[in-house]
């Protein structure tokens, strides 16, 4: 049992805040506890604990009764090596549904670009290259991207890099980083573009807007991400995947960041 991982938020606080955690208020701390879903949470990784990379990914499909209706399979090609491209309407079950559709299709031979919720679940970290800005995860991360990129897996990226937001009354993702497509074109990519259908609370929408305009440097609404995945529990996800655009599409005639938005509209049509 010693090799069960278990949130603890108590312990996260004394950690971080040292001497002064015993300051923070009783109610406060209850309230984290109940937004990360602490208890919830534990009894799933207690119960799953043996399981990883795609057998793990099954049990949380389970556990949260998620299914998906996928549209596109014929386009998923069945050798050769692809960038994938998607949305990022959630937090959870987008990154974690890409995760099973592609890892099954491909025998596990996938990378996920991942910052948020997805990069604290060990289990899985196999498939993962997280994405930290700050530490020294954050110099060694372009030699991280150049491994991937390199290697024989498949590269499922979110290009927005943070969930989608809601401006004037539209769940849309922010500016997509060029990323996926210059390492695409230097290692010979088609890049399969891939769009994902769900949406957040109202709430998580609202906090992130504030947070914005507030200027904050920590991403509040970050925090919330793991109510946001029990509050999608028992839903069926639709799930669109292109055609392969080959690499070779990208070529002078737009800047790389123009090719990004070119290919981040074409998603949004799918």
């Amino acid at each position: 049992m010693s090799d069960i991982i278990q949130i603890d938020i108590d312990a996260i606080l004394a950690a971080k805040a040292g001497r002064k955690a015993r300051f923070v208020p009783r109610f406060l701390v209850s309230y984290l506890k109940k937004i990360v879903h602490q208890d919830e949470v534990n009894e799933f990784l207690r119960i799953n604990h043996d399981k990883r990379d795609l057998a793990f990914i099954g049990a949380f499909m389970k556990y949260f009764n998620n299914s998906f209706d996928i549209k596109g399979l014929e386009n998923l090609p069945d050798d050769g090596r692809f960038t994938f491209v998607s949305n990022h309407p959630l937090g959870a079950q987008d990154g974690l549904g890409l995760a099973y559709i592609l890892g099954r299709k491909y025998e596990g031979r996938i990378k996920l670009l991942v910052n948020d919720l997805l990069m604290n679940i060990p289990h899985i970290s196999s498939f993962w290259v997280p994405i930290n800005k700050t530490g020294k995860q954050a110099r060694n991360f372009p030699q991280q991207v150049n491994a991937a990129f390199e290697s024989d897996n498949n590269i499922v990226m979110f290009p927005a890099g943070i969930c989608s937001r809601k401006r004037g009354g539209v769940i849309r993702d922010l500016e997509w980083k060029k990323t996926f497509i210059t390492k695409s074109i230097q290692t010979q990519r088609d890049i399969i573009p891939i769009h994902f259908e769900g949406q957040n609370s109202e709430f998580f929408y609202r906090l992130a807007n504030i947070n914005k305009m507030l200027g904050l440097k920590f991403n509040i609404a970050m925090l919330y991400l793991s109510d946001e995945m029990f509050k999608n529990r028992n839903k069926t996800f639709k799930v669109t995947i292109g055609k392969p655009i080959p690499w070779q599409t990208f070529d002078n005639s737009k800047k790389p960041a123009e090719w990004a938005q070119y290919v981040k509209e074409l998603v949004y049509t799918l």
